[in-house]
């Protein structure tokens, strides 16, 4: 069965940015993630799901 799931990520942070939205769009970009398979499941693909925090 193919399916996809949602995994949320807590991450505590100490900026020099003024503005944490700033830190948030470093963090975006610069993450590499990796989620591995297991016996059970197999992973097919991972993404960062951005948020929008600036208009």
């Amino acid at each position: 069965m193919e399916d996809k799931i949602f995994l949320l990520v807590k991450v505590s942070i100490k900026t020099k940015y003024s503005n944490i939205h700033d830190a948030i769009q470093e963090l975006q970009t610069k993450t590499v993630l990796q989620v591995s398979s297991t016996p059970n499941v197999e992973v097919l693909q991972t993404k960062i799901i951005e948020l929008n925090t600036k208009s």
